[in-house]
């Protein structure tokens, strides 16, 4: 049951796989997220957490019971709906950056805001440089995206998915491919958007040190919500 403090509500969503046969991989799936709240999921490979990810986003529209966020009821609604609610109301951060390395770090920041249409140009640029300011990228601004490190390429990602001011930012593994050192930057950086700017989070990750530290941690076992 959703609040109007809750900006992610999940009503008994299942879903299963029918190649060849039918295999359930989501079993009634119930959870909230609330404003400001800094959650993780954890679980064994193939417990469904990513799959459970995909649903949250918009990207899978092929399963039973509802996705709710800020207050909107996302089973149903047409493509193009689903498209304008995932660029202005949630913000991705992926394990792998997927910067474009033809863009300069700027740019690659500002697409979604570009893509979104509310500013202009240079509105958005303003923005994009303000959001790398706060991650200590503003000097990396002009560098090409291939020019640099992997803890930075991962701060990048993090400014281009605040870029839009969403609501709530998902994650799936965003330190799975760093050191403990940039690990512990990125977490400090999420720690901050919650507390600071009162944006969710919702990060699926296999760190339990990660995990132990986030506001909430939401366990899965074989397509349940275990603890």
């Amino acid at each position: 049951m959703s609040t109007a403090r809750d900006i992610l509500a999940v009503e008994k969503v299942n879903k299963s796989f029918h190649d060849p046969v039918t295999v359930q991989v989501l079993k009634d799936v119930a959870f909230s997220v609330a404003r400001g709240e800094f959650v993780s999921i954890t679980g064994k490979s193939g417990c469904g957490k990513s799959t459970l990810l995909y649903i949250l986003s918009t990207m899978d529209t092929d399963y039973q019971g509802d996705v709710v966020i800020d207050d909107e009821r996302t089973h149903g609604l047409d493509g193009e709906r689903l498209a304008a609610i995932r660029n202005e109301k949630i913000g991705f951060v992926f394990q792998f950056h997927y910067l474009l390395p033809e863009f300069s770090v700027l740019r690659n920041v500002m697409l979604p805001g570009l893509k979104l249409g509310r500013k202009d140009a240079a509105e958005v640029e303003a923005d994009a440089m303000e959001r790398l300011r706060e991650l200590d990228m503003a000097d990396q601004a002009l560098k090409m995206a291939n020019q640099l490190s992997g803890g930075q390429k991962q701060r990048v990602a993090i400014a281009r998915a605040l870029i839009n001011d969403p609501l709530i930012i998902m994650g799936d593994e965003p330190t799975g491919n760093l050191d403990k050192r940039n690990a512990d930057t990125v977490f400090g950086i999420f720690q901050r958007i919650a507390a600071e700017h009162r944006r969710s989070l919702l990060i699926v990750t296999h760190d339990p040190d990660f995990a132990a530290r986030t506001d909430r941690n939401i366990v899965m076992d074989d397509g349940r919500i275990v603890g």
